[in-house]
């Protein structure tokens, strides 16, 4: 794999997450090696766990081990994870300190249980940010209604925050809101602002997969068939144009004077689910500064094959309104396919969630 490429982003504005954990990868040496070649952090999520636990031998003597000890299935997966991604944020040190706290971040989900549940998910948040005890950790927060105040105030604690599940520009403006509302809060009760990052997630490839199935079911117009896969990255647009306006808007501007930082956007979900689109189309066609890119290990290894180094998101939006409302003129609303994506969504990690305790469980025995 080549370094220069990862290195390349970065300098264009552009930091490279893996959007990946398991024990296996911190211990085989894989997470340091890809590390060295300019790799900048890491997300993870309860499907990702399911599958790095339930699917691995890896963590079934741990388990064994902490059964005996008399702690409960939960209490079980709350360590197995707390270790992986303290270990893992202990590798992620040194990116952290030499970009001057930027980047080098792991992330972990609060229990998705709570995404419904606005005070559950600041006292959860505030146990694990003890519990991690690492200032190189970021908190996943869905972008629901309930999800936005706890965003707020664990922000305003000084808890590093990744929101997750936006699909939608309206969740993203609500996500960029919660954080200037944090930042107040900090600064309020004395805070150091400089020291508390952020990183509002929007998921990608799911919009293209949504949009392209209605578009598909739908008889042959030619000029519908044109919009296939341009939904996402419209979307992913009118997002990004959007965050430059409300992080060069005084309000933000005022809090940035005192210490504050940018809320990047970090593209989420990017890994290509329709095989006849390129399998890094959610990498190239979505470079822009300053943003972050979580990528699979297996579009990581696409795009370090033969990804391009070019800068393909601007400011300015475009021609992304136009193809949204071309899709709206055919019944196509993407507000409204975002809006059941999220719901998916968190009911998704719910699911996997569930079957990771259910997967401890068994293993227990």
């Amino acid at each position: 794999m080549s370094k220069s490429k990862l290195d390349e982003l970065a300098q264009l504005g552009q930091s490279i997450w893996l959007d990946n954990i398991s024990r296996s990868m911190i211990e085989s040496g894989k997470l340091k090696e890809e590390i060295s070649l300019g790799l900048r952090g890491m997300t993870s999520n309860p499907s990702i766990f399911d599958n790095s636990i339930s699917s691995s031998a890896d963590y079934d003597g741990a388990i064994k081990k902490l059964a005996g000890q008399g702690k409960s299935t939960f209490e079980i997966y709350d360590d197995l994870t707390i270790t992986d991604v303290q270990d893992a944020a202990d590798m992620f040190r040194p990116v952290y300190e030499k970009t001057g706290r930027m980047d080098g971040y792991v992330s972990l989900e609060i229990n998705p249980e709570l995404a419904m549940k606005t005070q559950e998910t600041i006292e959860e948040g505030r146990r694990l940010f003890k519990k991690v005890n690492r200032p190189n950790m970021m908190f996943k927060v869905p972008s629901t209604d309930a999800g936005f105040e706890a965003i707020s105030e664990l922000l305003g604690d000084g808890i590093n925050v990744n929101v997750t599940l936006i699909f939608s520009l309206d969740q993203y403006i609500r996500t960029a809101r919660a954080y200037i509302e944090g930042m107040k809060r900090l600064m309020a009760r004395g805070g150091d602002m400089s020291r508390v990052h952020s990183v509002a997630s929007a998921f990608v490839s799911r919009v293209d997969t949504a949009v392209d199935k209605m578009i598909d079911a739908r008889a042959g117009d030619e000029k519908l068939k044109s919009l296939r896969g341009k939904a996402a990255v419209a979307n992913s647009k009118l997002i990004f144009s959007r965050y430059h306006e409300i992080f060069s808007g005084d309000e933000f501007l005022a809090l940035k004077d005192k210490g504050a930082n940018l809320q990047r956007v970090l593209w989420g979900s990017t890994g290509t689910k329709d095989p006849s689109y390129s399998d890094i189309k959610y990498v190239t066609e979505l470079i822009g500064n300053p943003t972050v890119n979580t990528l699979p290990d297996k579009t990581l290894a696409a795009f370090l094959d033969h990804g391009v180094i070019k800068e393909t998101l601007t400011r300015d939006a475009g021609d992304a309104g136009n193809t949204i409302r071309s899709l709206k003129e055919f019944g196509i609303d993407v507000n409204k396919v975002c809006q059941k994506l999220l719901e998916d969504g968190v009911t998704a990690f719910q699911k996997s969630f569930e079957s990771l305790l259910n997967a401890i469980e068994t293993k227990k025995k």
